[in-house]
């Protein structure tokens, strides 16, 4: 603990931001703060260094906006330890700083930062694509697997009963902008040699999975067995195909 001019120094206690958001919801940016005996003059909050609020105790209205895009203060929900944002935009996301000053004479300021990045998520599961039903020694399972539209790109991965490929089965992956605001689709090809060993009890399971900055994660699954399996099929957003050697 410091002292300032024989006083506590202030202290900003606690930043809470939420690393990652979602496009069109909201969130709560928190700062809390002990002033240690002092009068509170101004709680200020900016992003990437342009202010955006300001609380301030001893002037009507208490609280000041000032516009910045990708910023929507919802002012009825928002004080002087927390500001509520509604209707994210991918442009919400940058580096988010709370300053806390006290009045005079000691004029104490303290402030904190962190980073948040705002995320569109996809708009459909994941696609897979290609792929027999039946294999026999050999043959070449050839299969792509499509993400749905967002931003930060989706990362895709393959396994094979349960297990992570090995590196050389895959192909890509590739991305491609598609929208004006910069979403993209990922596509993550999977090629291998049928070998027997890649079989468990006469079965093959192929599955593709899609993250999305440790937000964007679901588990379903559907096996099938015999009979052609249609293209595309998907489930959730883990992908699955089970497959079947010729004996």
């Amino acid at each position: 603990m410091f002292y300032v001019s024989g006083r506590f120094a202030m202290k900003l206690l606690e930043l809470r931001i939420n690393t990652h958001t979602i496009r069109g919801n909201g969130t709560i940016l928190e700062c809390r703060y002990d002033l240690e005996g002092e009068t509170l003059y101004a709680v200020k909050w900016y992003k990437d260094g342009n202010e955006f609020y300001r609380y301030l105790p001893r002037e009507t209205p208490r609280i000041q906006v000032f516009d910045l895009p990708g910023i929507n203060v919802d002012v009825n929900n928002s004080n002087d330890t927390h500001v509520t944002l509604d209707s994210l935009e991918l442009n919400s996301s940058g580096n988010y700083r709370c300053e806390v000053s006290a009045e005079a004479p000691s004029f104490q300021t303290v402030s904190d930062h962190q980073e948040m990045i705002t995320v569109a998520l996809p708009d459909k599961d994941p696609v897979i694509t290609g792929g027999k039903s039946r294999y026999s020694d050999g043959e070449a399972v050839d299969m792509n697997c499509t993400s749905g539209r967002a931003k930060p790109a989706i990362e895709l991965s393959w396994y094979i009963n349960g297990e992570s490929v090995n590196n050389s089965y895959l192909r890509g992956p590739w991305r491609e902008v598609v929208t004006s605001d910069g979403l993209e689709v990922t596509k993550l090809g999977l090629y291998f040699k049928v070998k027997r060993e890649h079989f468990v009890r006469g079965d093959l399971k192929v599955r593709c999975l899609a993250t999305l900055a440790k937000i964007y994660w679901k588990s379903n699954e559907e096996n099938r067995s015999g009979g052609e399996i249609p293209e595309g099929s998907c489930y959730g957003n883990e992908g699955f195909q089970r497959l079947q050697v010729n004996r």
